[in-house]
């Protein structure tokens, strides 16, 4: 998608930030030539002609291999007039067209615009140097060259697409062209993403159209993406495309499909984007035999349901697409889930080749007027395709104690992070604002680089003109510009303000309180356990095992009542481990490293339970519909109900079984995806086949969802007679109980296009999982909810089982529907984020907390009421007289106190009055 010399750097926020050489196409080092320019030019002596491969020998004691994927490469086919027509072009080189360090800085434009860019471009080089030549003999040639830059320059456009087709599934589903029979889990969400995004850069001038069999929008919030995506006027078309044509005389490409209905149709498009999927490394296969794990048939790593990241061979694990097909939030989980793994296999060997990080000793800067460095970020396009950031940069050269500015592209990258301890160094700086993009996400990266530099990390400010301007004043470039100044012109005027704030350390409780017994609690415990810290599992019920005890196998086949008798009897076994069955949690109090809560067993006293950490794994439920005759029938089942009734007459001389698909879930007022149904009632429609072939089964669908290698179940259940009916919400199946107490499904066949009527001896329902209880749960822990009330993580993809309050942690169903294998990776991953804790002696507490005068302080207990951390307490300290203290270690900062006290004695340090009043001023200025 763009050209580069054999000097250059693998990608603008490559780290080393460093260049490279490509040996193959360097003069030098790839054909023979002498040349060595770079390396007479190089004022650093950087370049080394001589270097040679080199092999290591490392001991270790576990491997993890997370080798990745490759992209399927698409010009196989030949459907597609993929490298025919520049103006087909794959997900990934379509990633590089929005992307700021691709070949158009961002700009949305037609390939082919570019490839006739490039040839006009070739053709004015090569008539500059005839016409140079001046030479008689060259005047047809010149001539010959002009005439084709003229016709080139003709065809130009310079038009943006105003048309885009999305072909879903280009290399999975498919075993006709690749083999491929899997679904690769992330191209509907990520077609979904650069279709709303490729709209945003069009200004919504765009029709964007996504032509796809089934939508699978599975992941926690994604459904809600993909709704909002269509109501934002995206295009879904359920169809399978035959072909993709250019148009004679045009760059245009014309798209033939066939719909539902068998209908042919036929649209033209100006650029066609193939949604590739994700295969195993070329190397997949040489890297197994070298280390001795086993691959799947398709050439991912081989697991267990029941150890999601151990291969074959003890001591190695896996993680990511090498794996199977997923997407980023799993493949963080199952990184996490490695390293607890590992962890647990080297607990023997911790700290032993540990080196702590240390900072420089920290600058007085408290007797030095204010030296403040302002460094505004073009955040690719993000930021500069709205903002003009020249105009921000030239404005903060104005402002008082700005003493240096200066632009980045990627202020968060590597090189700009070590030129940015440069600088502070070199120009004395003590004070530090950042214009860039979020504090919530970048905020403590700064503050670490200042550290480095020797300030203390408070010393610095950031203003977001990312989020508070270019994104949301895309359209108004002028105001959003202004309104930037604004932003640095208040953290300036802030910045000269803020001081030095202390770090202090308090000591880490090494026990960790697990709240549910289910299979995520327990493999959380355990690995904590099995690396030498104590574990307290809370359950409410009788027994241990959650609902795990009510399935019978994975989808892949293995036993799970035996898994979940193993496991009780190794967290029984473990002495590291204390259970607490029919207990409920009274009261939590305390902060990361130093929790204390009260437990109630069977109704008892409660107990006090000092822990480090907390787990939240406390489950999910399935729903009872009050639809579809289920409770008034004994013949319909729950998902889970037909487990239990899988050797009884109904279900065994059963002729005739419906499924019945999204029963509660993608609903408005439950509007997630459940994840796990589609493929429990396809593997349920297998079974049944098995026992009795002639047996008709109906499954009735919104999308079939049977991600990953899961979709081997879809195809072996259509192989074996299965019919799958597809229905919409606007139209769900109608159940009623006929005279003689039998059951009559009345569904509209999407293809027929005409209702029909099935007569099952059993129906089962994919009834959607929700959480009870989680809400009382989170405000005892004060972590949030998600708006289907499931666990809200900090962030999806960069720490999916952290939440913002320092310290609690989420696992399982509780955190969002998802089967036994990913319940495991997630609990294995919260086990090992919270060891990362665990393992410390102490830990440093955020600055950012209340204090309080005692002078103005009258005890009136208000900030005591509306603290929601319990930080401010009343303590007498003469005579009766009562004042508030704060406990450093509990305060979050969030203010509440400082809002509350009538006499000014509470405040936010780092937000007190006169920082935030001066704020207020230089807005208004």
């Amino acid at each position: 998608m763009g050209k580069r010399k054999a000097v250059y750097k693998y990608y603008a926020q490559a780290i080393p930030s460093s260049y490279a050489i490509d040996a193959k196409n360097c003069r030098q080092l790839g054909h023979g030539k002498k040349c060595g320019v770079c390396a007479k030019v190089c004022p650093a002596d950087a370049v080394d002609y001589d270097q040679k491969e080199e092999l290591l020998d490392l001991d270790v004691g576990a491997v993890i291999v997370s080798s990745g994927f490759k992209a399927f490469d698409p010009s196989r086919l030949d459907t597609y007039s993929y490298k025919i027509n520049p103006n087909v072009v794959t997900a990934m080189e379509f990633e590089r067209l929005l992307s700021a360090g691709g070949p158009t800085s961002g700009h949305l434009v037609l390939p082919s615009e570019l490839v006739r860019q490039e040839k006009i471009d070739a053709a004015e080089k090569e008539l500059k140097k005839l016409e140079r030549q001046a030479k008689p003999e060259n005047a047809a040639a010149v001539e010959k060259l002009q005439s084709e830059v003229a016709q080139l320059q003709g065809l130009q456009t310079h038009q943006h697409p105003k048309r885009i087709a999305w072909l879903q599934c280009v290399g999975s589903r498919d075993i006709n062209h690749c083999d491929n029979g899997y679904c690769s889990g992330v191209c509907c969400m990520y077609a979904i993403k650069e279709a709303v995004i490729a709209k945003e850069h069009s200004k919504g001038d765009l029709d964007a159209a996504i032509f796809f069999m089934d939508m699978r929008t599975y992941g926690k919030e994604f459904e809600q993406y993909y709704t909002r995506a269509s109501e934002s006027g995206v295009r879904f078309v359920r169809s399978r495309v035959h072909t993709v044509d250019p148009v004679a005389g045009t760059d245009k490409l014309e798209i033939g499909y066939v719909t539902e209905s068998g209908e042919m149709l036929a649209e033209e498009f100006d650029m066609v984007v193939l949604s590739v999927g994700l295969e195993s490394s070329p190397d997949a296969r040489d890297l197994s035999e070298k280390l001795g794990f086993e691959l799947d048939h398709y050439k991912f790593a081989k697991t267990s349901s029941f150890a999601p990241v151990a291969t074959t061979k003890p001591g190695i694990y896996v993680c990511g697409v090498f794996q199977g097909p997923k997407d980023i939030p799993l493949s963080v989980m199952e990184a996490s889930a490695a390293a607890g793994a590992a962890a647990s296999r080297l607990s023997g060997s911790r700290d032993t080749l540990v080196q702590e990080k240390t900072f420089p000793e920290e600058r007085d800067v408290s007797k030095e007027p204010p030296r403040i460095g302002v460094f505004v970020c073009n955040c690719g396009i993000n930021i500069s395709s709205v903002v003009k950031v020249p105009e921000v940069v030239e404005y903060a050269k104005t402002l008082p104690n700005v003493v240096y500015v200066q632009e980045n592209l990627f202020s968060c990258s590597q090189d700009a992070q070590d030129k940015l301890v440069h600088v502070i160094k070199e120009q004395n700086l003590n004070r530090v604002v950042v214009s860039a993009c979020s504090p919530r996400t970048h905020e403590p990266l700064f503050q670490e680089t200042v550290r480095n530099s020797g300030l203390n990390k408070y010393l610095y400010e950031q203003a977001n003109i990312r989020d508070q301007c270019s994104w949301v004043h895309a359209a108004e470039p002028e105001a959003a510009t202004e309104k930037a100044k604004d932003l640095v012109r208040m953290a300036v005027s802030r910045a000269a303000l803020i001081e030095p704030l202390p770090m202090p350390s308090v000591p880490v409780t090494p026990a960790a309180l697990v709240v549910g017994g289910g299979v995520a609690g327990m493999v959380s415990a355990l690995t904590l356990a099995q690396q030498g810290f104590k574990a307290h599992i809370v359950e409410s019920g009788e027994q241990l095992g959650g609902h795990a005890l009510k399935l019978h196998t994975t989808w892949k086949g293995e036993d799970v009542p035996q898994y979940v008798r193993s496991l009780v009897k190794e967290v029984g076994l473990n002495e590291n481990i204390q259970v607490h069955l029919g207990s409920q949690i009274k009261e939590t109090s305390g902060y990361i490293g130093n929790f204390a809560t009260k437990v109630s067993s069977n109704g008892g006293e409660p107990v006090d339970i000092a822990h480090g950490i907390t787990i939240l794994a406390t489950g999910a439920h399935s729903i009872r519909p009050d639809e579809y005759c289920y409770g008034k029938s004994d013949r319909v089942f729950r998902w889970h109900e037909l487990e239990e009734a899988w050797d009884t007459p109904t279900v065994k001389e059963a002729k005739n079984a419906v499924f019945i698909q999204c029963v509660g879930s993608r609903e408005e007022n439950r509007p997630h995806c459940s994840k796990i149904c589609c493929t429990f009632s396809v593997q349920k429609a297998v079974e049944l086949k098995e026992r009795n072939p002639d047996m008709d089964i109906y499954v009735l669908y919104r999308d079939i969802r049977t991600y990953g290698e899961r979709e081997d179940l879809y195809k072996e259940a259509r192989k074996r007679g299965v019919i799958f009916i597809r229905y919409d919400r606007e139209n769900k199946p109608v159940v009623k109980e006929t005279a003689g107490g039998g059951l009559e499904v009345t569904v509209m066949d999407h293809v027929l296009r005409r209702p029909i009527v099935l007569k099952p001896d059993f129906i089962t329902l994919a009834s959607a999982i929700e959480t009870r209880g989680a809400e009382e749960l989170g405000q005892l822990f004060k972590v949030p909810l998600s708006q289907d009330k499931f666990f809200l993580e900090v962030h999806m993809k960069l720490r999916p089982v952290d939440f913002a309050t320092d310290g609690i942690f989420v696992c399982g169903l509780a955190h969002y529907p998802k089967p036994i294998d990913e319940s495991i990776a997630q609990a294995q991953a919260a086990a090992a984020r919270a060891a990362t804790v665990l393992s410390r002696k102490s830990i440093e507490v955020e600055g950012v907390v209340s204090s309080v005068d005692e002078d103005l302080c009258r005890g009136c207990g208000k900030c005591v009421a509306v603290c929601p951390y319990g930080a401010p307490q009343l303590v007498e300290i003469k005579d009766g007289v009562q004042v508030t203290r704060i406990q450093e270690a509990l305060c979050k900062g969030c203010g509440a106190c400082a809002v509350a006290c009538p006499t000014g004695a509470a405040a936010i340090r780092h937000f007190n009055d006169a920082e935030v009043l001066i704020m207020v001023d230089a807005a208004l200025t």
